[in-house]
């Protein structure tokens, strides 16, 4: 199954999609039942060309992780004013508003962030106001290690795997893993820094870039520790954080800093996941309806091998 979007509607339909063919085709992915809600991800940020981009792209991500996934994508503000036809943008109220008013089950909605932040209370609340479910999120997670690492080492702060022997001279020799959300973020972030550290093999501090005086203090902490090319690893997927407070951070502590996450697409495996552990929780009726369709099929299909 794909999906494509109704003219002047903001949340997608189900459209048949072509099964692969041969005998070395891709296994198919189980589909979504029909009647699933869909999955709206919640971005934290204002509608504009600098969030969209990131956003489009995982969304193009989770499509090819999951046949038949509904998605859409809700800003905290659509950019727009009122309701007008043909925009391809809407904030989360009004998605989550249209999905009640076309009597659609309430969606599934997945926070674009890796931790904590400031935004989850009002969504929430929302969310709640029409039966939409909330799920964790994405982090922490071995997935977020894994993203993190490959921005370092395509900024030449890391080597891409630790098999590989060869030196970089400007490889890092400890990482401050920074994030916005405050002091909570930056606790959360810890879980993931010591995925991190494991797999670069040097100390990983974490720090609150919307924290005064923390990415310094964790900078100062790793020279004090022996570290003497420490660099900066957001832990950041774009939207969430002011680029200028990554800039800042990197021009007041004088370190190298890699690429915050964007659209890697471990991220928007990880944006699935989380959506289909949630599902059977949500959408038990639609689960139960495919499940008896399945055994009946088998049963059809011994039925006819007996005969």
């Amino acid at each position: 199954m794909s999906t494509a979007a109704i003219p002047g509607a903001p949340l997608p339909v189900r459209t048949p999609g072509s099964r692969a063919r041969g005998r070395h085709r891709r296994p198919e992915r189980p589909e979504i039942p029909a009647g699933s809600p869909a999955l709206v991800l919640a971005v934290p940020a204002t509608a504009g060309p600098e969030s969209r981009s990131v956003v489009e792209e995982l969304l193009s991500i989770v499509r090819s992780e999951q046949n038949g996934v509904q998605t859409a994508a809700g800003y905290l503000d659509s950019g727009a004013g009122g309701s007008e036809p043909g925009r391809d943008e809407y904030s989360v109220a009004e998605l989550l508003a249209h999905a009640a008013e076309s009597g659609l089950p309430a969606p599934v909605v997945v926070p674009l962030v890796p931790g904590p932040h400031g935004f989850l209370t009002e969504l929430h609340a929302l969310s709640a106001e029409y039966g939409a479910h909330v799920t964790d999120v994405l982090g922490p997670h071995p997935l977020l290690a894994e993203a993190v690492h490959v921005r370092l080492s395509e900024a030449g702060l890391a080597r891409a795997d630790r098999a590989r022997l060869f030196a970089i001279a400007t490889a890092a020799d400890g990482v401050v893993l920074t994030t916005v959300g405050g002091e909570e973020a930056a606790a959360a972030a810890g879980i993931t820094g010591v995925l991190l550290a494991a797999r670069l093999a040097v100390p990983v501090v974490p720090a609150a870039l919307d924290v005064p005086g923390s990415v310094a203090a964790a900078v100062a902490h790793l020279k004090e520790t022996g570290s003497q090319r420490p660099a900066l690893a957001p832990l950041v997927i774009g939207p969430e954080a002011d680029s200028e407070l990554l800039a800042t951070a990197a021009e007041e502590t004088g370190c190298p800093s890699a690429a915050p996450l964007g659209a890697y697409p471990t991220v928007g495996q990880l944006i699935a996941a989380t959506y289909l552990a949630v599902l059977p929780a949500v959408a038990p009726e639609a689960f139960a309806a495919q499940a008896a369709a399945e055994e009946a099929a088998a049963q059809e299909a011994g039925e006819a091998a007996a005969e």
